[in-house]
Parts: structure tokens; C-alpha cells; sequence
């Protein structure tokens, strides 16, 4: 009871003292205050764009694997070594078909990299149009989620059919509340018909629009004879997707004339993979956060110390009246020491609300970004910041329980 009585009693006292010198106490915690809230605020932002982003690499699928020429996913500039290596041709998605015994489904894409393509219908457009070509299975891999109509058939696909299948903000920019089934479009002077529309993907990066456009393979590359950035999808059967990456890698090393002893002039990506580099870069961008906030902490814990020193030397006789009537060195240490870690706190917890404000703000700059407070961060922030004033509070507290009581008594 007494140990409690001791903890309420100086708490009490604490708080006092914060109250009788606000602005002083307002600008002493204003490091810790800012410190607190980037962590919690940019943790919120990482693990809200974290989740987003997983959401988008997992809705590959967990047999997928993804097989272009570069990286499917990279963190930097391409290599000289990975600029010179050879397109991919429909030829290898051909083979791959025909000899990958685990795979299930093999489909060729094919996209367009000249430029922004302008898709009109009447008198609307989309300036900001995705074309891709692609063939009739990539429907069964599990990256389509139909809404009207139809996809194309492999038949409209082997006889260059102009058809095409469109994504739900292309629907909306171009037919509003019409029926856009059967109504032919303009894409890129390619005059398509509409057969189907497609639900907006459940998973997508941040404030990304659905306007994809897909048109039949072959008629991809009839309009586009010189394209070359194919890039073929793969669907393993179920539990032989490390079967599946063996035989591809082996087929097409064999196809593309790689010597044994050379590494694969292709890339070959999972969802797991890619879930795996992006939180490698996710993680050092964290670290990075804890060493620009822990600046701000430093900064906090300095102008605590320096505080509680003047405290210290304000207080000297009310410290000499203490150890007159029987307080104790750990009493004195106990009592500097809690209002430290008091100050601290309250810092902590005001940069907690910093930090729920600039996650609520990056919601509303980032409407799809799922931005939420993790709990994690929040207790980090406040026993961060608790820790730091009783760090930086020890030098103090040791001072105040070192002074003589017959000269702190004396003291003017």
C-alpha cells in the first residue's frame, strides 16, 4: 500500500509541476512528440501499403508463376545483361504447352509499351488505356472475375477476331449505364467488339484504375506485328508448382539455347517470391524510419534531461526538506525519475494522436490504401517514449538524491 501511495503521490506531483510551467513542458516534449507520432504514423502507412500490395502479388495465385524476360517485380534499373536478353515469342508459350507435364495452363501475353492509348466510343474516351493481348485460357488462371458477356473463345482467338473484353472503369468512362455487349470501340485506331466486362479486381495497388482492355492474341499481334513484349503465364497443378518451375526453367533454357554453366537469361516469379522482395524493401524502409524518428527521440530525451536538471537546481530546497524528515536516496531517485517518465508519457501519447492524424490523412490522399493504427506501433510509441525520460532522467535523479540535506536546506 505504501509503494502505491509512493507512486500515486509523486504522479500527483508530477503532474503539478507539468501544469504550473505548460509551455516549458509543451516545448521539452515536442521531440518525443514528434518522434512518437512518425513512428506510429508511417508504421500505419507501411503495414496499410504492405497489406494492399501482398493483397495484389497473392491475387496471382499460389500456382501461378509468372515468366518474362526481366523481373515481374524489381526494385531497381535493369542490368546491361538483363536489357540484352531475347524477347519471348509466342513459340515459347507453344512449347511450354506442349511439354510441361505439371503445368495446367500456359498462356502468352502480350502488351503494348509505345505510350498512353486513347479508347473511344461515340463521343467518350480513356486516355489511359491498358491493351494487352491475350489468350483464351488466361481466362481459367484466375486473374478474371467476368461481370457481363463473355471471354473470347480460342476460335475468335486463332482467326485474329476483333473482340474484346474490358475492364469496369473502361465500362463507365465510355457507356455510363448503357449495355456495352455487342457495341464496337476504338482503341488505338483498332475497331473492337465488346463481348464481355470484367469486375474490378478485389486486390489493387493504391489508386490504381481498372482500364484494361483484352483483345485476342493473335489479334494483338497483327496489329502490333513488331511487339515483342510477350510475357507468358503459368499455372502449375495443384501442389507441383516446384515440378512445374523445373520443367519451365528446363524447357525454356533448352528452347533459348543457354549453355549449362550460364545462368537463366529469364525471370521466373511466384506470389511468394514477390511477397518476399517487397518486404525486404518494406523492412528497410522501416528501418530507416526508426533511425529518422529515433533522431526525433534523441532530441526529446536531451531537452527531458536538460529540463529536469533546472528542476533539479529550482527544487534543491524542497529536496533538503525531504531527506530532513527521512526520505530516503531511492525515494528522491524514484520521485525524478517518474516525473521524467510522466513527461515522457504524456509526450508519448500526444504523438499518438499525431500519429492516428497522419494516418487518418494519408486515408483520405489514398482512398484504397486500408491505413490503420496498428496496435504494435501504438504500445512501441508510449514505451518508447517512456523508456527515453527514464534514460534520460537517471543522470537527474541521481544528482537530486546525491545533494546534502544540511546544503540543499541552505540552498537560496
Amino acid at each position: 500500500m505504501n509503494v502505491f501511495s509512493s507512486f500515486r503521490n509523486n504522479t500527483m506531483l508530477a503532474l503539478d509541476t507539468i501544469r504550473a510551467h505548460k509551455l516549458r513542458s509543451l516545448l521539452t516534449m515536442l521531440g518525443v512528440i514528434i518522434g512518437t507520432g512518425t513512428i506510429i504514423g508511417v508504421g500505419s502507412i507501411l503495414t496499410g501499403f504492405d497489406g494492399a500490395v501482398t493483397n495484389v502479388l497473392k491475387s496471382f495465385g499460389p500456382n501461378t508463376i509468372i515468366v518474362s524476360r526481366t523481373p515481374a517485380f524489381r526494385t531497381g534499373d535493369l542490368t546491361p545483361e538483363q536489357r540484352a536478353r531475347k524477347q519471348f515469342t509466342y513459340e515459347n508459350a507453344e512449347r511450354l504447352r506442349e511439354n510441361c507435364s505439371a503445368c495446367a495452363l500456359v498462356s502468352a501475353m502480350m502488351f503494348n509499351n509505345r505510350g498512353p492509348i486513347v479508347t473511344k466510343y461515340k463521343g467518350n474516351a480513356v486516355y489511359q488505356t491498358r491493351l494487352q493481348g491475350v489468350e483464351e485460357s488466361y481466362a481459367r488462371t484466375g486473374q478474371i472475375d467476368m461481370d457481363q458477356g463473355r471471354f473470347f473463345s480460342d476460335f475468335e482467338d486463332r482467326h485474329h477476331a476483333p473482340v474484346t473484353v474490358i475492364g469496369a472503369d473502361i465500362v463507365k468512362a465510355l457507356f455510363g449505364e448503357e449495355n456495352p455487349i455487342g457495341k464496337k470501340i476504338n482503341s488505338d485506331g483498332l475497331e473492337l467488339t465488346v463481348v464481355g466486362t470484367m469486375h474490378r479486381p478485389s486486390a489493387s495497388f493504391f489508386d490504381q484504375s481498372d482500364n484494361r482492355v483484352f483483345l485476342p492474341f493473335s489479334a494483338m499481334v497483327k496489329k502490333y506485328p513488331n511487339a515483342r513484349d510477350v510475357a507468358i503465364i503459368v499455372t502449375a497443378n495443384d501442389g507441383m508448382l516446384p515440378q512445374a518451375m523445373d520443367e519451365v526453367r528446363t524447357i525454356l533454357r533448352i528452347q533459348r539455347h543457354v549453355r549449362p554453366n550460364k545462368p537463366d537469361d529469364f525471370s521466373m516469379s511466384t506470389a511468394e517470391q514477390m511477397v518476399e522482395q517487397f518486404r525486404q524493401i518494406t523492412a528497410m524502409t522501416f528501418l530507416v524510419m526508426i533511425v529518422l524518428s529515433s533522431i526525433g527521440l534523441l532530441v526529446g530525451g536531451i531537452g527531458v534531461m536538460n529540463i529536469m536538471l533546472v528542476s533539479v537546481t529550482e527544487r534543491t530546497r524542497e529536496i533538503g526538506v525531504r531527506k530532513a524528515i527521512g526520505a530516503k536516496r531511492i525515494d528522491i531517485i524514484f520521485q525524478f525519475l517518474l516525473e521524467a517518465s510522466v513527461l515522457t508519457g504524456l509526450g508519448g501519447l500526444a504523438g499518438l494522436v499525431l500519429g492516428w492524424a497522419i494516418a487518418m490523412g494519408s486515408k483520405l490522399i489514398f482512398t484504397s490504401l486500408p491505413t490503420t493504427v496498428p496496435v504494435w506501433a501504438a504500445i512501441l510509441g508510449v514505451t518508447v517514449s517512456v523508456g527515453v525520460g527514464l534514460f534520460f532522467g537517471i543522470w537527474p535523479a541521481n544528482k537530486a538524491a546525491k545533494l546534502d540535506p544540511v546544503t540543499a536546506l541552505r540552498y537560496e
